[in-house]
């Protein structure tokens, strides 16, 4: 895929329950959730897409897997196995090495110094993925913001900078809590890193695009999920929900606020 070095190109919804997930997500999102002849060879492998096109995987978790559900990104690279080597020299651990998926691309599963899990991936479509889009013009159910929460900002910063060429520009005071700092893939702001607030998992958290964040509000807690906070209004006169869907992966929603 022809993504700048270190946009998210893919997210993946690791869950106890598929069929409830899936059920969840179209609701909530409006995703259609297909099972195409991609992934793992004999692993049940769906696909949500929004109306332009694929944004995530849905898959169960390994039985004793050491993690609740959760959202996971996919960082596009321009080699992966160099990225590899080039993160673990920078103190990350390899959960999965290098390797390739038929017709989708080569990729690695990570942990980054303070434990954080993602994905590095070069795929192999000539076609750019639009599974992250700005989120000034993207259309609904579309990943719009990455947000990472860290116990040591300045070392997540060091670390994807150098692994992923994630450039810090920007920040947002948050009082007591210290900054919320922006990040730049090339000119594309793809999300922030914050530090990791008392009681807080640490971990990214993706924010997914609604068209009217009141009306996907009631489709959430209609669908079995929660609002954890908000929502909330950001920069740009949007409103943002951190959410958890019912079997407790968290992820956010934003978008316009619609007059009546």
């Amino acid at each position: 895929m022809p993504n700048v070095h270190g946009t998210p190109i893919w997210y993946e919804l690791l869950t106890s329950d598929q069929d409830a997930a899936q059920k969840f997500y179209a609701e909530v999102l409006g995703w259609t959730v297909e099972r195409p002849e991609m992934g793992p060879p004999g692993v049940d492998y769906r696909v949500g897409s929004a109306e332009d096109g694929p944004v995530g995987g849905i898959m169960r978790m390994p039985d004793g897997a050491p993690m609740p559900p959760t959202w996971l990104i996919y960082f596009g690279v321009d080699d992966v196995d160099a990225a590899v080597e080039k993160a673990q020299g920078l103190g990350a651990v390899v959960h999965i090495p290098p390797m390739d998926i038929p017709d989708v691309g080569r990729m690695a599963f990570l942990a980054d110094p303070q434990g954080v899990m993602f994905y590095v991936m070069r795929g192999s479509s000539n076609e750019e993925s639009r599974a992250f889009q700005d989120g000034m013009t993207a259309l609904p159910g579309n990943g719009v913001w990455n947000e990472l929460t860290a116990p040591d900002q300045s070392g997540a910063i060091a670390f994807y900078g150098a692994l992923l060429g994630l450039r810090q520009d920007g920040a947002m005071p948050m009082g007591e809590l210290g900054d919320y700092a922006f990040w730049f893939a090339g000119e594309t702001r793809i999300g922030a890193v914050m530090p990791q607030p008392p009681g807080a998992p640490a971990g990214w958290f993706v924010y997914f695009s609604v068209d009217d964040i009141d009306a996907a509000h009631r489709r959430l807690e209609a669908a079995g999920g929660k609002a954890l906070h908000g929502p909330s209004e950001v920069p740009g006169g949007i409103f943002a929900i951190g959410s958890a869907d019912p079997q407790g992966a968290r992820f956010g929603l934003v978008g316009p606020r619609k007059k009546v």
